[in-house]
């Protein structure tokens, strides 16, 4: 059981780590709206793009790190 655990350990890991991180910035979410108010609807289109663009690179970038050598 703790040999099949410890080959996950490090996925769980990065998996918390990503969810602490998005619910952070999804909570702050509110402020950085109000600080790029001064940008009009635009600016928290704006935003909101590079929030989604960030979220789905994480796991892009997450994906082609656990790419192995030979392809697999």
């Amino acid at each position: 059981m703790t040999g099949q655990l410890k080959g996950k350990t490090g996925s769980l890991v990065a998996a918390a780590i990503i969810m602490i991180a998005v619910v952070a910035i999804m909570l702050a979410m509110p402020r950085i709206m109000a600080l790029v108010s001064w940008a009009g609807p635009f600016g928290g289109i704006a935003v909101a793009i590079v929030f989604m663009l960030a979220f789905f690179g994480v796991f892009w970038l997450r994906g082609r790190a656990r790419k192995k050598p030979d392809g697999e």
